[in-house]
């Protein structure tokens, strides 16, 4: 793996899964195509569970990784690829809890019961890693989860090496990533995606098609 994401989902993280696939560092793994992969979501669901021997198979044909599952792991994935450069998107942290309560919360809380095998796998995945694994089923207590956050912020800057490690934000475009990555500024414009609108809209389509 060349490049681990470690930032909480709804800091850029989409934005910089397609800013890495741009710049040949894909494919990059991103929780939101997790939900269509029932197979590889039950991998993750059971690497969670302490099953880490399906950690590298669930990473595999992956170059890069951005949100979760693949942040959840960050201490294991940087052991096992010694020589990939991490990123870590942060916004403030209030901020990062009103979009996050806003969008994948209230989205994985109001999915509908469903017999489809890729959501049932990809919402299993989901509360496994996320909302019991990250945040110990305690995600509505905002005080408990914007605590969780910048701990997990602060542990990443703690224990990589500054030339390992680089804390971006995603308006900050493409010439500090590229810097980072020792790789050209593309011609494009940098990705900006899934915004609170975006995604809620990706949700209620979601909800028509029966995939969430």
């Amino acid at each position: 793996m060349d490049v681990i994401g470690a930032g909480f989902g709804r800091t850029g993280t989409l934005s910089l899964k397609i800013a890495l696939d741009m710049l040949g560092l894909g494919p990059c793994l991103h929780m939101v195509p997790l939900l269509d992969d029932p197979d590889r979501a039950t991998l993750f669901h059971r690497a969670a569970e302490g099953d880490l021997a399906s950690l590298e198979k669930a990473f595999e044909g992956y170059r890069s990784t951005t949100d979760w599952p693949g942040t959840y792991f960050w201490r294991e994935l940087t052991a096992r690829h010694p020589a990939a450069k991490v990123v870590l998107t942060v916004r403030d942290p209030q901020r990062w809890y009103d979009s996050a309560h806003s969008t994948i919360f209230q989205a994985a809380s109001n999915a509908p019961d469903s017999t489809d095998d890729s959501v049932v796998a990809g919402l299993g995945a989901l509360r496994s890693i996320v909302w019991d694994g990250t945040f110990g089923g305690r995600f509505a207590d905002r005080e408990h989860a914007v605590r969780v956050f910048t701990e997990h912020n602060e542990a990443v800057r703690r224990e990589l090496p500054a030339d390992r490690l680089l804390v971006f934000e995603v308006a900050q475009g493409w010439q500090p990533l590229c810097d980072f990555l020792g790789v050209p500024v593309p011609e494009a414009p940098f990705p900006r995606t899934n915004d609170s609108a975006s995604f809620l809209a990706r949700v209620q389509e979601r909800h028509e098609a029966g995939k969430l």
